[in-house]
């Protein structure tokens, strides 16, 4: 380990489920996955983070039962279903003496807890939430910082369709941000027909949207950032509204913020493993053409880091 650091004293990433929209399990997904949204992090001090609870989750809670009794902080970018419909196959949530603390985005009408009830009533589930026999607590949030255990925690607004949140999370010297679904500012403001010399322009035109910036100051420095680049910057314009990434912008935001590796991330249903690959390549080749120094590759279930 590189200054004689053994790997108990490191962050720890894991990918459970980096597709979007929808699970697209099958022989074109094999490398990047089909699973949607789920990522586990893990300090030094043994806190666990899990980001999002897409169909991923349920792999992650199996592996999770082997130690007993499991503490986790389920953070959701937003209920939409694609980052929580894998909870109520969560192993751990069914096993009395585990604690799971669950927190989201404050909604406008509706309460955390109710939401996720709603997925789980009878119609559509054959276990309510009251069910449960783990212990559930939830926290609403706002942009706010707090800690937990020995990290400390940020969120930040995400520009998408619904109330969505961000997470930075730093701990044991290190930093990671989660951004999904989040969508460009500023193209957004040309409407779905922008001007053909806008595509591909990312954020290489020297103005940028007020919120792209408060985007770039919020993960600047990050040791890593898992951003939401579902499309390529031909398919976006078709896409705008949506909520979603492009791997123009993304990469552009790393390269401003200063960001030492970069996840692609929330990877398009329609995408298979090659035209995952041909995004990372074009990512890479933004990044050299900028004379900047990020790692870009793209998330694969099953994929451990350490910082």
């Amino acid at each position: 380990m590189p200054g004689g650091a053994r790997a108990e004293e490191l962050m720890k990433i894991r990918f459970w489920g980096t597709r979007g929209s929808i699970p697209s399990p099958g022989p074109r997904t094999v490398r990047y996955g089909g699973n949607c949204s789920c990522v586990e992090i893990r300090t030094r001090d043994g806190e666990l983070f899990i980001v999002d609870a897409g169909t991923g989750i349920r792999e992650l809670g199996i592996s999770l039962m082997e130690k007993q009794p499991v503490v986790a902080h389920i953070m959701l970018s937003h209920t939409h279903w694609d980052h929580i419909s894998g909870f109520p196959f969560f192993p751990p949530a069914f096993t009395p003496g585990n604690t799971l603390v669950i927190y989201a985005a404050r909604n406008i009408d509706k309460r955390l807890e109710d939401v996720m009830a709603g997925q789980m009533e009878y119609t559509y589930f054959p276990v309510t939430l009251s069910d449960l026999p783990a212990e559930l607590s939830y926290r609403e949030l706002l942009e706010e910082t707090f800690p937990i255990g020995s990290a400390k925690i940020t969120t930040h607004y995400l520009n998408h369709t619904s109330i969505c949140m961000g997470y930075r999370i730093e701990a044991d010297g290190k930093s990671v941000a989660y951004v999904s679904d989040h969508e460009p500012y500023g193209l957004a403001l040309f409407g779905s027909d922008p001007p053909a010399e806008r595509i591909g322009r990312g954020l290489r035109d020297g103005v940028v949207h007020v919120g792209d910036r408060r985007l770039i100051e919020w993960v600047q420095g990050c040791d890593l950032v898992i951003q939401d680049a579902q499309y390529t910057p031909e398919e976006y314009p078709k896409k705008i509204g949506w909520g979603h990434g492009s791997a123009d912008y993304v990469t552009d935001v790393a390269i401003m913020a200063g960001v030492k590796r970069l996840a692609l991330f929330h990877h398009d249903p329609l995408h298979d493993d090659e035209s995952v690959d041909a995004m990372v390549d074009y990512c890479r080749k933004r990044v050299a053409e900028a004379g900047a120094s990020v790692d870009v590759f793209a998330a694969a279930e099953g994929q451990e880091l350490e910082l």
